[in-house]
């Protein structure tokens, strides 16, 4: 009887193939490292690095750093990988991505949202390990917390804007703690002599324009959104634990 192995051995050549193909996938789509992009939020263009790392059991984990906003270490409250498709979600400013990883393992094109609108944030592997680090600035004479009130038909919102000069100007981050929103980041902050702007587009189209008091201890001005426009004055906050009782 004569006995030929030759299919059963490219059977066994091409499964090899499969394996090592799946294997060399996997080890590629390895997304653990530093990722840095820039988020573009109008105006304001917002460096952002992503942190991941896996556990023992290798389930991913991650922070995400705002760099220009000084806002280093946000926990990444959930985080998932399946078929190339990333998400995250980092509960304590409302955000969430979701994005595709490259083939390669070397860039991630998605979009971020957070409190109702979608931006545009790709992400590049860095090269190098990041070092959570703004970019050197002076802090400006208004660097800090600014808390307000703004009243509407009986309601009452408080406001709080976060301000912090960086090497690339003026950047803020706003707050409305009755609403349960934090760390909108501005799309753009103007200020020419005594008079300042924020401008937080997501929040339908929010900006505040006020004058800062001599004595820089408070901001008198108005808020203006899609449905009008309030009077808002923000008083400088110097111990920000109390923002914790709020």
């Amino acid at each position: 009887m004569h006995y030929s192995g030759g299919g059963s051995i490219k059977k066994i050549i091409a499964i090899a193939a499969l394996i090592l193909s799946a294997v060399c996938m996997a080890q590629s789509q390895d997304i653990a490292g530093d990722w840095q992009g820039i988020l573009n939020a109008g105006t304001a263009k917002l460096h952002v690095t992503l942190h991941i790392t896996k556990d023992n059991g290798g389930n991913l984990q991650a922070t995400m750093d705002s760099v220009d906003q000084g806002a280093f270490g946000l926990p990444v409250s959930s985080i998932s990988l399946k078929d190339s498709k990333l998400k995250f979600d980092v509960d304590k400013v409302q955000g969430s991505y979701v994005g595709k990883l490259n083939p390669d393992a070397t860039k991630i094109s998605g979009e971020w949202s957070q409190s109702g609108a979608f931006l545009d944030l790709d992400f590049k592997r860095a090269t190098n390990p990041v070092k959570a680090q703004p970019n050197p600035a002076q802090p400006s004479d208004i660097d800090g917390t600014w808390l307000g009130t703004v009243e509407a038909e009986g309601i009452r919102l408080r406001v709080v804007f976060h301000i912090l000069n960086t090497a690339d100007g003026l950047t803020a981050t706003m707050d409305s703690p009755d609403q349960g929103v934090n760390g909108v980041p501005a799309t753009a902050v103007t200020r020419k002599g005594s008079s300042l702007k924020i401008e937080v587009k997501q929040m339908r189209g929010g900006a505040f324009e006020g004058k800062i008091s001599p004595d820089l201890a408070k901001i008198d001005g108005t808020y203006t959104w899609t449905a009008g426009a309030l009077p808002l004055v923000v008083k400088r906050v110097k111990d920000a634990s109390v923002l914790g009782r709020l």
